[in-house]
């Protein structure tokens, strides 16, 4: 199985809006340098999500992993990424697509943010 990771994101119309996703994207990168990672946005941003798992799917990778790049699940992630998704496991249905929860509601992030708000005193 040839796995990749894609960081969804909700994109923006300001291009500058994407730069730290960028470098979390190349952070991740560089700590599994032997899967690929790349960004995907929900709108207003290239490329979508199914036009990244469309890339991915015919480099001849059959696992994704999502991982939403959001602070919670809004509307977005409850309504809108399932039925993305659901389309995309028809499009390609030998490909395994698995979603992970938002980053922002893992308690390891929340430390870490919370280490930047009280930095900040």
């Amino acid at each position: 199985m040839t796995r990749a990771l894609i960081l969804f994101a909700h994109g923006a119309r300001a291009a500058t809006w994407a730069v730290p996703f960028e470098r979390l994207r190349d952070l991740t990168q560089a700590r599994v340098p032997s899967v690929p990672v790349s960004l995907a946005f929900l709108e207003l941003m290239e490329p979508r999500l199914p036009e990244r798992v469309a890339e991915l799917a015919a480099q001849a990778i059959t696992a994704v992993t999502v991982v939403p790049v959001f602070l919670g699940q809004g509307g977005h992630l409850l309504r809108d990424l399932p039925l993305i998704v659901e389309q995309l496991r028809l499009d390609h249905p030998g490909m395994d697509i698995t979603v992970s929860g938002a980053v922002g509601e893992d308690a390891s992030v929340l430390a870490a943010m919370t280490d930047f708000c009280v930095a900040q005193l």
